[in-house]
């Protein structure tokens, strides 16, 4: 059978792909607690009784668990149609407070598991594929203080426009979307950015729809928002040096390590 994996299937964003996409796809979710994923599961078959869903508890920084995916793939003669991205940590802080551990946490989540997930279904792919990876707003200019962050945000645009055209057949689209309103930490930092958060902060329910749309279409880079595409056309015009400084200057007053 064909199956659509999505990664972060527990999370906010992450189950409002699920929700989306239950009535059209079968579902391959993985997530970090096994827990989480059967109460997910069973409010999915509730809106839909004769769904697919398999369900597979996977730490995507551990290379043998990302292997585990693939492994039970080949068991069970699955292909894919479909990897949504949406695993990642959102670490925000002073680069030189990072642990070694924290560093190769945030690299792998971020940048190193989208990317091996990524080989892997399009080497069991079915006949149609679909890949869509969550950036971020932040992958578009370096951010001081979100550094490791932003970076890695930027790498997923970089590597996934690139592939575009490798894997011409397939329809492959980034997502950066501003602030989604979907964790008590990240409604609290919407609220400290003042206005500018308010106006790029998008409901998950929207992002996902945007989303899914810019993907159907085949777009390279889905920027939900009028204010967040403002956002991405004014950054352009300003030099690197003075969007540092401005971001420097919002970022460090802030930190957050919630993982």
């Amino acid at each position: 059978m064909e199956y659509t994996l999505i990664t972060g299937a527990c999370g906010g964003l992450g189950k409002e792909f699920c929700r989306q996409l239950v009535g059209t796809d079968n579902l391959f979710l993985t997530g970090r607690s096994e827990e989480k994923l059967k109460a997910l599961r069973e409010e999915l078959l509730a809106e839909k009784s004769d769904a697919e869903i398999i369900c597979l508890k996977a730490d995507l920084t551990r290379e043998e668990e990302r292997k585990a995916i693939f492994d039970y793939a080949d068991r069970e003669n699955i292909k894919f149609s479909g990897l949504i991205n949406v695993a990642g940590a959102d670490i925000q802080k002073e680069f030189s407070k990072y642990t070694p551990e924290k560093v190769t946490f945030q690299a792998r989540l971020n940048f190193e598991a989208a990317v091996y997930l990524a080989h892997g279904v399009i080497s069991r792919r079915a006949e149609k594929l679909k890949i869509l990876t969550v950036s971020s707003l932040c992958g578009i200019m370096p951010m001081p203080y979100f550094a490791l962050y932003s970076a890695t945000k930027a790498a997923l645009i970089n590597f996934f426009t690139a592939l575009r055209y490798e894997v011409k057949d397939a329809k492959i689209t980034v997502l950066a979307p501003g602030g989604v309103p979907t964790r008590a930490d990240v409604i609290e930092d919407i609220k400290k950015q003042g206005i500018s958060g308010r106006l790029s902060s998008k409901p998950a329910a929207f992002v996902v729809k945007k989303a899914l749309k810019g993907l159907r279409r085949n777009k390279r880079l889905v920027i939900p928002g009028l204010f967040n595409k403002f956002t991405n056309f004014i950054q352009k015009l300003v030099p690197t040096a003075v969007k540092c400084r401005v971001m420097s200057g919002r970022w460090k007053k802030k930190e957050k390590d919630a993982f």
